[in-house]
């Protein structure tokens, strides 16, 4: 049986009437890009329903960033002296009113950058910052030439190699300056370059230089003696000392995260203590007690008021940063000790739409919790130690073609281009009766006793159709007396009230048909060579798939007349497995 993690938050409307204009479908998609702890490969999951969509292989374990647009994860492997790109596959448009969706398969581009010690990444407004820690130049690059296929980038020059970072402007960036006296120290400060390296203004003081982040327009850096706070005016940016308030104990932030939504900061300061900062307030830094050390802490950008903290007891937290105190907690896993090296397989933390994710490399599992009630929501098992994880997701207008039924799919058969019916022939590829073995119901009976009129009202939704007009049309696209079909090797057996009907299959072809609205299908065909005298002489299978796959649902056209069949476009019995009852396949057809 399929496992529906998220199925309640997908927003995805499906279906629409064959050969006229479609209504613009709600779709909402998120994916969560998984590193190993150990091994050199990412894995892509659907966080809608947790099937694993893809595995990338690496040159080494990999620290992942998303990028700002959550076109591209960036994977920096430290270890193995590179970094490379994974395009995600989901894309945004912004229309004012309105935002697109677009989703594709996400796939390894052909970028990399190679050098001595990767370590900090930044990512602005589509600029990046990629450092190398033995190298005395940082490299910056956009992210659409990324997108193209491009591995160009502009090395600036920081002095001499040390473990600092860079932020990238337009025509400018800040880089840290090396300590003089040793290097291999952190950083004591920062200044303004050009994108020649040439230094604009004076240098900024700011001892024990480490961490950063970036929140609305500010970008900041952590140090000993308080946060470097970074603005652009015109095309300059401005940087200006704010030092922590005298009231907190002694100590400093070496790791920043940035809230989104509201401005903010967090960062750890000491072991079992994060600290808020809220710089354009009077008293900017507020102190957050932990029960234990802290693990991993992540930002809400949903719930902008949330951020949340993984502790070494195994439990994690809710923080409201506008209450400034945890308010909500919850154990997850066994305790995970901060002592030990500190690059040991521990927890991170992601939030994906409804829904907080939590990696739990010892257990190889992703513990999943419900961002709105905070409680336990379901794991999704993943082989290995799963460490990094990253989010990428949202909701949008998919402007529809459908395919010959007009389904949409929130989450794709592959290419989403392809499942709305927009391929070339060169992509099409023969498949075998396989693909759609096992046990399947017809859905006819459950439109029949009202099941599905949840689905139809949730079409009705954003379509151009009443609930009442969806389902008559589907009365007329899902009938059929055949209510189960069985398939295994060669064999299909069709049942009529009970009754078996059995005969044996073998390929004829396929044809790709051109619909009214422009799009295409793939039906491919099966001819009986033998069996029951009442079984059809040609079966014709339809599911939105145009090359080798196993079906999770299909539409099955039969009878004499080859020909004739590829002409029925009005009735197209749907079958499911029959491991589902009727509320999962209402959900599976609510989530395409």
């Amino acid at each position: 049986m399929r496992l529906h993690l998220f199925s309640a938050s997908v927003a995805a409307v499906a279906l629409g009437l064959a050969g006229s204009a479609l209504a613009d479908d709600d779709v909402t998609a998120w994916r969560l890009f998984v590193s190993d702890h150990e091994k050199p490969m990412v894995t892509v999951i659907d966080a809608l329903d947790g099937d694993t969509l893809d595995t990338f292989t690496l040159k080494g374990p990999a620290t992942l960033y998303r990028s700002e647009t959550g076109e591209t994860v960036f994977a920096v492997q430290g270890s193995a002296g590179e970094v490379s790109a994974i395009f995600t596959g989901i894309a945004f448009h912004d229309h004012g009113d309105h935002g697109d969706i677009d989703i594709d398969d996400p796939k390894l581009l052909d970028f990399s950058l190679s050098g001595g010690k990767p370590g900090h990444f930044v990512e602005r407004q589509g600029k990046v910052a990629q450092w190398f820690d033995g190298e005395d130049t940082v490299r910056l690059f956009d992210e659409k030439a990324v997108l193209g296929g491009q591995s160009s980038f502009r090395a600036v020059n920081v002095t001499a190699p040390h473990h600092g970072v860079a932020v990238p402007y337009d025509d400018h960036a800040v880089v840290t300056i090396p300590n003089p006296e040793d290097a291999s120290k952190r950083p004591i400060g920062a200044r303004i370059v050009e994108g020649d390296g040439q230094q604009v203004g004076e240098d900024i003081p700011c001892p024990g230089l480490h961490g950063s982040a970036g929140s609305g327009n500010i970008h900041a850096l952590a140090c000993d003696t308080g946060l470097l706070l970074i603005t652009q005016a015109g095309n300059t940016p401005e940087i200006r000392h704010l030092p922590y308030s005298p009231s907190l104990p002694e100590g400093s932030a070496s790791t920043l995260i940035g809230g989104k939504g509201l401005q903010y900061f967090v960062g750890n300061y000491g072991a079992d203590r994060i600290i808020l900062v809220d710089p354009s307030a009077t008293e900017a830094f507020r102190l957050v007690q932990l029960p234990t050390r802290r693990v991993h802490f992540a930002v809400d950008p949903i719930r902008a008021r949330f951020a949340y903290v993984f502790t070494e007891d195994g439990q994690l937290h809710q923080v409201d940063i506008l209450k400034g105190e945890i308010t909500k907690s919850m154990r997850i896993t066994d305790p995970y000790s901060m002592d030990g090296h500190w690059s040991d397989p521990r927890p991170r933390i992601t939030v994906a739409d409804d829904k907080i994710v939590v990696t739990d490399p010892l257990s190889s599992t992703l513990h999943l919790i419900d961002a709105v009630q905070f409680t336990q929501a379901g794991e999704i098992p993943l082989e290995g130690k799963p460490f990094n994880i990253v989010a990428v997701g949202g909701s949008g207008k998919m402007h529809g073609h459908g395919d010959d039924h007009g389904h949409h799919h929130a989450h794709d058969h592959g290419d989403s281009q392809i499942s709305k019916g927009y391929f070339e022939d060169s992509q099409v590829q023969a498949r075998a009766l396989s693909d759609w073995a096992g046990d399947w119901q017809s859905v006819y009976p459950y439109l029949q006793d009202g099941t599905l009129d949840q689905v139809m009202a949730h079409k009705a939704e954003s379509g151009d159709k009443s609930a009442e007009d969806y389902k008559a049309y589907y009365e007329i696209g899902y009938k059929t007396d055949v209510e189960r079909i069985t398939i295994e090797g060669d064999t299909v057996t069709f049942f009529r009230s009970g009754k078996p009907i059995e005969a044996r299959y073998a390929d004829d072809g396929l044809e790709i048909l051109t619909y009214a609205k422009g799009n295409r299908g793939v039906r491919f065909i099966f001819k009986k060579i033998e069996g029951d005298a009442d079984a059809p002489q040609f079966i014709q299978f339809s599911d939105h798939r145009i090359a080798p796959a196993s079906a999770d649902h299909y539409h099955l056209y039969w009878g004499n007349d080859r020909a004739a069949l590829l002409k029925e476009v009005t009735n197209w019995p749907t079958y499911y497995p029959s491991s589902l009852d009727s509320k999962e396949i209402a959900e599976e057809m609510m989530a395409h």
